[in-house]
């Protein structure tokens, strides 16, 4: 190449931007944000459509547990809630004064029994009735369910009627079928009395509610079993105990675990069906933490020491719930 060449080659010129390359950018720019806008709406609508239940829950639960937590570090009487005036602060008072007290630990011990029957019960029979729906024909398992649901949807109040009207002394069913079997000195007997018996009575009336809602939600979980897995485990030998032990207990085991947890939340705050059953005014052999915690606010006007009562009993059954929603986690219900 000669020096003419050389100098003949200019510099290179510049080459103007594309207009239409330019506006492509910015486009590609701007896209990012407008689905960032709308993902933080559509992230911000499940909330959104919550808030009104967790405006219901914190007026109808978060409140009143945070005045009985108040109340329960307080000596208020009547005076001080006809009067408006603040009541004095006492500290722990309240809950030294319960915990030193040998009738609380009595009505405890005596609702922790009672619930455990309940639990017991109704977890069993539920069991076996669900079992055995398994085996029905389709129309009598709808009878049946039928049935089931109409005894879940009765209101407390008729079916508490009900069951005083069965252990009536004169006129109940339950004294007169007995006394066809043992005699007519059981014409006249008061259940009541013994507070063994009364108990019984009010177990039935605990196990014959709860009992629905267990039958239909096990055979829902006993659906969920592989029927081929049991039919293979059958024709391997094993018997219907190892079928249902080794195949289907396996399968049922978180929902049955759940229900029962639930029955022993249920059951140990059971408190209409004992009100009913004893005219509105338990005997102080009848009562549970609930109508304990009860008589001490409203009958002895101490309301203090019965929101002391009720704050123990919902820190008693706190570790029961916490486990109910670690079991939830475990099924992948809750994330």
């Amino acid at each position: 190449m000669s020096a003419a060449d050389t100098k003949a080659v200019g510099p290179p010129v510049p080459v103007p931007p594309d207009p239409q390359a330019i506006g492509k950018s910015s486009s590609d720019d701007d896209a990012p944000r407008v689905q960032k806008r709308k993902r933080k709406k559509g992230e911000l609508l499940p909330y959104l459509l919550i808030l009104p239940a967790i405006v219901a829950i914190a007026a109808v639960y978060i409140y009143p547990l945070s005045k009985t937590v108040i109340m329960s570090f307080q000596d208020m009487g009547r005076r001080e809630l006809w009067s408006g005036e603040p009541a004095p602060w006492v500290g722990f008072e309240q809950f030294t004064n319960i915990l030193g007290d040998s009738e609380f630990w009595w009505v405890t011990f005596r609702t922790i029994v009672f619930m455990a029957i309940c639990v017991t019960l109704t977890m069993g029979i539920g069991l076996l009735v669900a079992l055995l729906m398994r085996k029905l024909s389709t129309w009598v398992r709808l009878v049946l369910t039928a049935c089931l649901i109409a005894a879940w949807s009765m209101p407390l109040m008729v079916a508490a009627s009900i069951f005083r009207f069965m252990a009536d002394s004169d006129y109940g069913l339950i004294n007169t079928l007995i006394a066809k079997v043992a005699g007519e000195d059981w014409l006249g007997h008061n259940w009541y009395l013994n507070p063994v018996q009364g108990f019984g009575i009010i177990t039935l009336l605990v196990v014959w509610g709860a009992i629905p809602f267990v039958v239909v939600t096990l055979y829902a979980a006993l659906t969920q079993v592989p029927q081929e897995l049991e039919e293979a485990a059958a024709l391997d030998g094993a018997s219907p105990y190892g079928v249902y032990r080794f195949v289907t207990w396996p399968v049922i085991k978180p929902v049955f675990t759940m229900v029962a947890t639930l029955s022993v939340i249920w059951d140990f705050n059971v408190f209409g069906q004992i009100w009913l059953l004893r005219g509105n005014k338990p005997e102080p052999e009848y009562e549970t933490l609930g109508l304990y915690s009860y008589s001490k606010a409203f009958e002895s006007t101490s309301f203090s020491q019965g929101s002391a009562i009720a704050l123990i009993t919902v820190l008693l059954l706190s570790g029961v719930a916490v486990y109910y929603l670690r079991q939830l986690m475990k099924t992948g219900e809750v994330e």
